[in-house]
């Protein structure tokens, strides 16, 4: 065992100051489900058998959807479409129909083999577009919004579209017509699983009256809303408890397993725990693939008159939160340009594959290729410099994307000169048997999520503090940048802060973890807890002084009152009469002053690409990278940075690696070997990071989120790149060898 890690009674590791899961935890009496999952795309479940398996050594239920009763057996945070166990019928390959709860693993395993399930066959449809054409319906119920507060969250409206948003101004025809050019581009984004190290896990324990749950949940105040409405108990008998997680990217968002662990816990009576290899957690969420079409109306001079984009997205079987990620592609898909005339109609599909959500970037990946692409074959079919043709086009520092939404708060043009000069100053010829190329892109998506957050920050009788959110923590660094602004703002050590987050009983309310928001929202009810205290040190350090006078808070930390100085310790100790007490600070963020419109900040990305193209084996090599962290104040340059590296590897990787492919009814390639991330040897040759910070977000010190920004525009800045080295374009990602190879071809 590794010096540096001690093995604690709990089951956590204590590895550098944190604490990780090891997958050994385990409560008094837990017992643990094997889930049965459905074998057929869409099929009727017209008899299941039990028997055997019920009676198998260890087994304390087999539980089905017939055992839930009066209880709801669907749930959806936009959408209640999605069945905890599968009903009538089923509708991918990979569905829950029924879980073994046995004493130990391998006895829910061992029984799990003894539970015979037989179906009869219905139509499949694998595609978004075999779905729109069909009549026949993968769901039959017109299911109500869940949850008002989403953008446009409104149920399918017929057939098998799940959710539909058309957004635009103008008059786009009269803008085509009178445009020197149109140009059109087509293009197909793949099937992306999120490959965090650590796949799903839940461990629940029902109580009457109360729900506890241990999971690996990103968001768990709303999972707990979930929760209460399945089992009808109020939000404070419902605890969600979410250690550090091994990795997210947006697949952690939201309900994924927990509803099924707790009502097998109710069922059985004890704590139960169920947990996914890699192929069941790519059945549980993978990232909405998309077809778009756009078509762009230009003068000779480069001026954009018009676009408009048509967006064909797959939710899979079930909504979860693919609404969400459709109205956001179509809300970023038009780029920060310029537009006087705009059209978007897009569309999301269920189909008979596992069910989309939440991924890195929000839909932004999907759009960003279309519209940045089709502007490089603009600048193409007109001879104009692709850099001159955004700049002209570029919206500047506080013009508005959209009409209703906050200003531009960031200067993307000046961004853009950054990242082209970087790339000409290292550009390197060409060599024999390769052609090598540069390529840029550039993004800006409304990020930030809903501004709600509420964070405590009590300083304890000897000055040091600790900070209460519920923001989570799941390898991004929320817990070191939360942490240094409460140590700049209380002027401690960063040594002497300590971070409780995300458990639902202790810590005050979040949002959510996601929309690269930590640092801008619950950083700034951080900074605002913070000054609450101070304030309290103050009125403490005024009721002691006979003086009459204000007290402040200096910017060294210590309390100043006529004159005297005391530390916060003192004044602490002094108010309660003994070496005891604390001081709690409250910080509200909400949709109010700053952060009254939305979105709470754009976040910006601004990337350059050199690639060498292999002539003979068709694969693409990157040989620069050049990535822009616009984020307004960087709390942590270091930590901003990694994040800037960590997505763009991360968008390589949908760029010019992975895809889920089905065939049939069934994946493929849902594993380890066949499912094909990047490597260390397919990190570019030389990575140029710029952090730059012009003060003008809304968060502490003028900050602005990162971690989504540098992987929005990847894809797109790749196949630019690769099409300017092959003279054609290409119109799908992933760029694999196979695929470069047939762009030669077709043009040799």
């Amino acid at each position: 065992m590794n010096e540096d890690v001690q093995v604690r009674k709990d089951g956590y590791e204590k590895v550098t100051g944190r604490a990780c899961y090891t997958g050994d935890f385990k409560l008094p009496s837990m017992a643990y489900g094997f889930v049965i999952r459905s074998e057929r795309a869409h099929a009727t479940i017209t008899s299941i058998d039990l028997d055997d398996a019920k009676h198998s050594e260890g087994v304390l239920a087999v539980v089905t959807a017939a055992d839930f009763g009066t209880h709801k057996n669907r749930f959806g945070h936009i959408v209640p479409d999605h069945f905890i166990l599968a009903t009538s019928k089923v509708r991918y390959v990979g569905e829950p129909v029924a879980v073994v709860v046995a004493v130990t693993e391998e006895q829910a395993f061992d029984a799990a083999q003894k539970v015979w399930i037989n179906y009869e066959d219905l139509p499949e449809l694998m595609s978004a577009e075999d779905s729109l054409e069909s009549t026949f319906l993968i769901h039959d119920d017109d299911y109500s919004s869940n949850n008002e507060g989403f953008l446009d969250a409104k149920p399918h409206r017929s057939g098998n579209i799940a959710h539909e948003i058309n957004i635009g101004w103008g008059n786009i025809q009269e803008a085509f017509a009178a445009a020197d050019h149109v140009i059109e581009t087509n293009v197909k984004f793949p099937m992306l699983y999120a490959y965090a190290m650590e796949t799903y896990i839940s461990i629940a324990d029902y109580q009457p009256g109360s729900l506890s749950i241990i999971s690996s949940a990103q968001h768990p105040t709303m999972v707990r809303e979930e929760l209460s409405k399945i089992f009808n108990l109020p939000l404070s008998s419902v605890r969600i408890q979410v250690p550090y997680v091994g990795g997210g990217y947006g697949s952690k968002s939201y309900t994924k397993l927990e509803p099924l662990a707790s009502f097998c816990s109710y069922v059985v009576g004890r704590p139960v725990m169920i947990k996914t290899d890699v192929e069941t957690a790519i059945a549980t969420t993978r990232a909405n693939n998309a077809d778009i079409r756009v078509r762009t109306g230009v003068m000779n001079d480069g001026r954009i008159v018009g676009r408009e984009f048509e967006i064909l997205m797959d939710s899979g079987a079930y909504c979860d939160n693919s609404p969400l990620v459709l109205t956001k592609c179509a809300h970023r898909c038009f780029g920060p340009y310029s537009i006087p005339n705009l059209n978007v109609r897009a569309r999301l599909m269920y189909t008979n594959t596992a069910p989309a959500s939440s991924y890195r970037g929000f839909g932004a990946p999907q759009g960003v290729l279309a519209g940045e692409l089709n502007l490089e074959q603009i600048a193409d079919a007109i001879g104009m410099d692709p850099l001159e043709l955004r700049l002209i086009n570029m919206l500047a520092p506080g013009e508005r994307i959209l009409p209703d939404a906050r200003g531009l708060d960031a200067d993307i043009g000046a961004d853009l000169r950054i990242v082209f000069d970087a790339l000409v100053a290292a550009k390197k010829p060409n060599t024999p048997g390769y052609r090598r190329a540069i390529g840029f892109a550039v993004s800006a998506s409304d990020a930030g999520a809903s501004p709600i957050s509420t964070v405590m920050v009590r300083m304890h009788y000897d000055g040091s503090a600790t900070l209460m959110t519920s923001a989570t923590e799941l390898g991004q660094g929320s817990k070191t940048a939360l942490a240094q602004i409460v140590a700049q703002e209380l002027a401690i050590p960063v040594d002497a802060v300590a971070v409780t987050q995300s458990d639902t009983l202790n810590t005050p309310y979040e949002w959510t973890t996601g929309a690269s928001r930590t640092t801008t929202i619950a950083g700034l009810a951080t900074q605002r807890a913070c000054i609450d205290l101070k304030e309290k040190l103050c009125s403490m350090a005024e009721s002691m002084s006979l003086d009459g006078v204000s007290a402040v808070v200096t910017s060294l930390g210590v309390v100043n009152i006529g004159g005297r100085e005391f530390t916060p310790a003192a004044v602490i100790q002094g108010w309660f009469g003994a070496k005891a007490g604390e001081v709690i600070g409250i910080g509200i963020v909400r949709k109010d002053g700053v952060t009254k419109q939305i979105p709470p900040f754009w976040e910006i990305g601004v990337v350059g690409i050199e690639v060498e193209v292999n002539e003979r084996t068709g694969e693409v090599i990157i040989e620069h990278l050049v990535t822009v962290g616009d984020v307004g104040h960087a709390i942590n340059t270091s930590m901003v940075e990694g994040q800037d590296l960590g997505a763009a590897t991360q968008g390589l990787g949908g760029a010019l690696y992975e895809e889920l492919i089905y065939e049939g009814q069934s994946l493929v390639n849902p594993n380890m070997v066949e499912y094909r991330i990047p490597r260390v040897r397919d990190i570019p040759r030389t990575i140029t990071s710029v952090v730059v910070e012009r003060q003008d977000g809304v968060g502490p010190y003028g900050a602005k989120g990162s971690g989504e920004g540098a992987m929005n525009p990847i894809a797109a800045a790749v196949a630019t790149a690769v099409g300017r080295a092959l003279g054609v374009w290409p119109t799908q990602v992933p760029l694999t060898p196979e695929r470069v190879l047939e762009l030669i071809r077709s043009v040799s």
